[in-house]
């Protein structure tokens, strides 16, 4: 017998860092927006992104100046046409979060104006980074969530998990198209219906699937797994961008130190004092993310070095207090003075460049989803992302996503029956530790042989395990009920998956993708994308 979903709406936006609030808030004045928050809503990578937000706010500065800056840094693989789609963009998109209330940090010029302060970071020419002293993810997500719960026709949802899309194939439509998804309710340990016009995966990226990471722990690949069940198409999921300075402490694992403590002139150097950034860039420490990382990675393996420093020391020690706050005083907190030591650091797993194809629009292959910010590919990114580029992305295409669907709202739309989650032939397990067993083995080995530096052999190696770990999954998802871990287990190796398939298609070194067997890069190269199996309807029985 067929029930009511539990909710209904016109919109469904998955994710609630700066892409799904910025889309719920430009939605909301049409629509009926439903939020979902895997875990609270500070706990999403908008929220721990230090830097800031590039855009062009200077008169020596240029959009042709920040595109070709973005060209350099995504090391040809980079569309053009949406790297100025962007660009073009940036200064309108940020104009909404500041009059939302976001509070950049300002400064007076020499005749008295205020003006927005700008920073500037590795890969870029001029300063164009706005930012909230060092916690501009911090001021930009609170100042958003503060908006949506205080908008009445958005609701949110948190300690939700998406668990997969409903689409049109799947009930066994003729028509294929999204209608809703089925989501995992961590409070009631429940599985519940969402019935949807539109869809927006807002999920983030994938950093989760390396043993090393800067990210929260919610960046499972969620929405780029569901996306790829659904029969869409994904591109450049090869290029996992390693931010060569996270926190090298047993008590802050996942701290990230900014870009912009090298953009204000820290330096990088080895465990005996010495500099070394001029053996690998002329740009030194501010050459882009992927060579930095590459070059502390060398020679981490060269001296056998547990890490490498990061320091800013011999700054005033006010100026250093008062640019990076947030750093001094967690830092401070573990015992180290940056206004006077250096910070010992390693690289980690950042952020995911490639992800779900999407137009202009944010629309996938799929009628009525939509992807915006880490989970998508643009085309902005190429083979590295640039600084400062990726909460721009967010908010320039959640802001095109939201107009794209207010136009389609007036259109009729048949709404069809969602069937309830079928649990008569499930069991809680009692082996939950085979679960905490493969997640962990999963994300040594894609840290070892899919990290930095990557060889054909250790890919394979790579891809016999994850192919195993499928199917152990597998069978445990279809005999025992769902839960947080086995949903993320699930997504991240189908995500892990991707990636190495990415990989072996690469036959040479770009940007974020280098292998011992392809050292070179080929004059001519495409982004690499892969398609799904075409998904059959299901049954009418079904």
């Amino acid at each position: 017998m067929k029930q009511p979903a539990d909710y209904t709406c016109d919109v469904l936006i998955i994710g609630s860092g700066a892409a799904g609030l910025t889309a719920a808030l430009r939605l909301a004045h049409d629509a009926k927006v439903l939020v979902l928050s895997k875990g609270p809503l500070t706990e999403g990578a908008t929220y721990y992104a230090q830097g800031g937000i590039a855009a062009v706010f200077d008169e020596t500065d240029s959009i042709s100046s920040h595109v070709t800056d973005t060209l350099d840094a995504g090391a040809g693989l980079c569309d053009e046409e949406a790297v100025l789609h962007t660009a073009s963009r940036a200064r309108q998109s940020i104009q909404f979060l500041i009059e939302k209330g976001v509070p950049f940090d300002t400064v007076r010029d020499e005749n008295g104006q205020l003006r927005y302060h700008l920073t500037r970071e590795g890969g870029h020419s001029h300063r164009r980074i706005l930012h909230a002293a060092d916690a501009t993810g911090k001021a930009v997500q609170t100042t958003l969530v503060d908006a949506v719960r205080e908008h009445q026709n958005i609701e949110l949802l948190e300690r939700y998990n998406a668990v997969d899309l409903i689409t049109g194939h799947k009930l066994g439509l003729e028509q294929n198209k999204v209608h809703g998804a089925y989501i995992w309710n961590r409070n009631k340990e429940k599985v519940e219906t969402v019935l949807a016009r539109f869809v927006i995966l807002a999920t983030g990226g994938a950093s989760k699937v390396y043993q090393y990471t800067s990210n929260p722990d919610v960046a499972s690949g969620d929405g780029i797994a569901m996306a790829w069940r659904a029969g869409c198409r994904v591109a450049n999921m090869e290029f996992n961008q390693f931010h060569p300075t996270c926190l090298f402490h047993p008590e802050a694992r996942n701290f990230l130190l900014t870009e912009a403590l090298r953009g204000e002139g820290a330096h990088l150097k080895l465990p005996n004092g010495e500099r070394f950034m001029q053996r690998f860039d002329d740009r030194l420490e501010l050459a882009p993310r992927d060579i930095v990382a590459r070059a502390i990675d060398y020679e981490m393996k060269r001296l056998g070095a547990d890490c490498v420093y990061l320091d800013i020391s011999h700054k005033p020690a006010d100026f250093v207090r008062s640019h990076f706050p947030t750093i001094y005083e967690k830092l401070k907190s573990l015992g180290i003075d940056i206004t006077t030591q250096a910070i010992p650091v390693v690289p980690a797993a950042h952020y995911t460049c490639g992800g779900v194809i999407v137009d202009f629009d944010g629309k996938t292959d799929l009628e009525g989803l939509y992807a915006i910010g880490e989970v998508s590919y643009t085309g902005l990114h190429g083979a590295n992302r640039m600084a400062s580029n990726s909460l721009l992305e967010c908010v320039v295409f959640a802001e095109a996503a939201a107009q794209h669907i207010t136009e389609q709202l007036e259109r009729p739309c048949d709404l069809v029956d969602i069937p309830q989650w079928d649990e008569s032939q499930v069991s809680c397990s009692d082996e939950e530790v085979v679960i905490q067993h493969n997640w962990h083995e999963l994300r040594l080995f894609m840290w070892d042989y899919v990290g930095i530096v990557r060889t054909d052999k250790r890919l394979q190696r790579a891809l016999r395990r994850i192919r195993l770990l499928q199917q152990e999954v597998f069978e445990y998802y279809s005999y025992f009920k769902v839960s947080n871990n086995l949903l993320e287990l699930r997504n991240l190796l189908q995500v892990a998956e991707l990636i190495v398939l990415c990989a072996m298609q690469r036959k040479e070194s770009r940007g974020l993708h280098y292998t011992l067997d392809h050292p070179d890069q080929l004059e001519h190269s495409e982004p690499t994308v892969l398609v799904p199996d075409p998904i059959k309807p299901a049954p009418p029985s079904l």
